[in-house]
């Protein structure tokens, strides 16, 4: 069964979304993401994807107070990302309770120093955020630059040191609510069997989900739709390993 990663962006201690990763396209939500951490595992997901979107665009953690909250919600495991550029940064989020650590510029422009972290902290709890546009090439730095690796080229870097959990989003489709890339994860899967991918981007009902489930997918965020109204935690639950 697909797993449900309920997503959860944050600027300045609120919930907020993205559309393609701009930040002049800011929407802001009512719901303190404290809130929605305990409203996600009570419907049954405990791992909860999490975006420091200030971090992101300022190379270092800047909502840990906002993570240390979250992480208190009993059963609930942090998936984090958003400015983790340094092994401060690193210890300082798992500190603050973060169960899963998701590495994307850094991986791109210092990967020697990911490798290490690999190996130092174990691919259980390291995961590759590869983010790339409608070229292919991923982008880093809050999505503001882009790189010249493919998805692909960057696992291939990481397998040697154990990778094994890559969230794969295409650009193009983030917050747009026009359906996933199914041909990208499809492929993806097909070359990296040992990897378990995370489709991110572009979910817009559940018929995307059940989809992507009939494709082989293990796992998938779902952040606007959820917000949007476009599909509820009632209608997820079907896919909550709690409530099977």
């Amino acid at each position: 069964m697909i797993e449900i990663i309920p997503a959860i962006d944050i600027i300045e201690g609120k919930c907020v979304r993205l559309t393609k990763g701009d930040y002049g396209s800011v929407r802001q939500y009512d719901a303190d993401p404290v809130d929605m951490v305990k409203r996600y595992v009570d419907s049954g997901f405990t791992r909860i994807h999490t975006v420091d979107l200030d971090g992101a665009r300022q190379s270092a953690p800047c909502n840990l107070r906002v993570l240390e909250r979250m992480a208190l919600v009993d059963n609930a495991k942090i998936e984090w990302g958003g400015g983790l550029k340094t092994e401060q940064a690193l210890k300082d989020s798992q500190n603050a309770g973060a169960s899963f650590l998701v590495i994307g510029s850094l991986a791109v422009k210092s990967p020697a120093l990911f490798a290490e972290w690999l190996m130092k902290y174990g691919a259980e709890s390291m995961v590759l955020g590869a983010d790339a546009d409608k070229d292919g090439r991923v982008a880093v730095n809050g999505w503001e630059e882009k790189s010249d690796y493919t998805i692909g080229k960057l696992i291939e870097k990481f397998l040697p040191e154990g990778l094994t959990q890559v969230i794969a989003t295409d650009i193009s489709c983030d917050g747009m609510l026009q359906g996933p890339s199914f041909e990208l994860y499809k492929s993806l899967m097909s070359a990296y069997p040992g990897v378990i991918f995370t489709a991110s981007g572009g979910i817009s009902c559940m018929e995307d989900i059940e989809r992507l489930e009939k494709d082989g997918m293990l796992r998938v965020i779902v952040g606007k739709a959820i917000y949007e109204n476009r599909i509820t935690l009632r209608e997820l639950e079907k896919f909550s390993l709690m409530n099977n």
